[in-house]
């Protein structure tokens, strides 16, 4: 096959990924309200919990990246994948806290696997596309963020149990990955380190990945969290409470899907200066006022805001001085996730001490933190 012809089908088939894993991540949101009542769990005892999904995945991120050098990125995403999907369903069938916990921490592995061996082909079919293009990627995990969590809504509105609607999902998540994976390209095209060791991340590497800890906190909030502000803080109906990461979702695919251009006629400071303090200000609406729709436009404002400023900071990383790109995305993906599955533990507990609505707007907070901090680095 000509080679642009092999870059434009691994391209569409690395695209087809990240919606796999945006489906299988935003899936869990609208399943969340579930579990809560389900077991009976407080805002605590749920961050408690939810910190198993983070926890696994960030154990895993860093083996991935061992993995991937030995069997390359394809196996790894066909293998996470298949973990996500078979989890799925069986995250709603948990008859305590310590069971959906022990789940989580797997599922939770399986998302960290799957994002790593994602970005990794990312990587390889922009170096081979010759052009930036890495915003479109996330934005197929964000449109993937929307089918998941209105999809699983609307399946349990159209009547299917939950378990049952979670199920439905798993099923279409293995059957893109099996029909896509072959064209993803094989571990002989992607470069090989002759040795790998775990390491930590220092200097630029942390800073970057602070910038995006915040970042990812503010997504991981919306996932874990939203369902459960809209259906306890302002009434909504629990088939609808996936509503609130959809609009997110939303808003975030249609910016990262032109973010491409956004980010060369505006510049990378720009879009991450404009782009948090937007996303601030829709935490603080969103918590502020009392409405239903207010919720809604906030979460849309986070998603237009937020959408193009980790593709900045990946780009950023991977042009660090002296520090191979493999290895500087590998410590910013860490410390950046870490902040998406594992921060929302963090906004229970603080939700249990003062309320939800003060949780979130903290992390409005910290967004405008990320503004400034950056716009001094630059």
């Amino acid at each position: 096959m000509d080679e642009k012809l092999r870059t434009k089908s691994a391209r569409r088939a690395t695209l087809l990924i990240f919606l796999v894993c945006g489906i299988g991540l935003s899936s869990w949101a609208p399943m969340v309200p579930f579990a809560k009542l389900k077991l009976g769990l407080n805002d605590a005892d749920l961050g408690v919990v939810l910190l198993s999904l983070g926890a696994g995945a960030i154990l895993m991120m860093p083996f991935t990246g061992l993995l991937i050098n030995k069997y390359g990125s394809r196996r790894i995403a066909l293998i996470a994948a298949l973990v996500i999907a078979t989890l799925l369903p069986l995250l709603l069938l948990a008859s305590s806290a310590i069971q959906l916990a022990m789940a989580l921490f797997i599922f939770g592995a399986g998302i960290g696997s799957i994002d790593v061996a994602m970005n990794a082909q990312a990587v390889l079919v922009q170096e081979k596309h010759g052009s930036h293009i890495m915003s479109s990627f996330h934005g197929m995990f964000s449109v993937g963020g929307l089918l998941g969590s209105i999809g699983l809504g609307f399946l349990i509105k159209a009547g299917l149990s939950p378990t049952v609607a979670a199920l439905s999902i798993s099923l279409l998540l293995i059957v893109i990955t099996a029909t896509q994976f072959k064209k993803l390209f094989p571990k002989s095209e992607e470069a090989q380190a002759d040795s790998m060791t775990l390491s930590l991340p220092k200097g630029p590497v942390v800073f970057l990945g602070i910038m995006c800890f915040i970042t990812f906190l503010a997504e991981g909030s919306l996932l874990d969290w939203s369902a459960v502000f809209l259906q306890f803080s302002r009434n909504f109906d629990p088939s609808l409470s996936g509503l609130g990461y959809a609009s997110f979702s939303v808003a975030m695919a249609v910016m990262r899907l032109t973010g491409d251009g956004i980010i060369h006629r505006l510049g990378s400071a720009k879009v991450v200066l404009y782009g948090t303090l937007l996303a601030g200000f829709g935490f603080l609406i969103a918590v502020t006022l009392p409405w239903a729709a207010a919720a809604l436009i906030g979460f849309v404002l986070v998603g237009l805001g937020a959408a193009n400023v980790v593709p900045v900071f990946f780009t950023a990383a991977g042009r660090i001085p002296n520090i191979p790109p493999s290895i500087a995305l590998s410590g910013v993906t860490i410390l950046g996730y870490s902040g998406q599955l594992a921060g929302p533990a963090m906004i229970g507990v603080l939700a249990e001490l003062t309320s939800l609505s003060i949780a979130l707007g903290f992390v409005g907070v910290l967004l405008f933190v990320v503004a400034f901090a950056y716009r001094h680095r630059e």
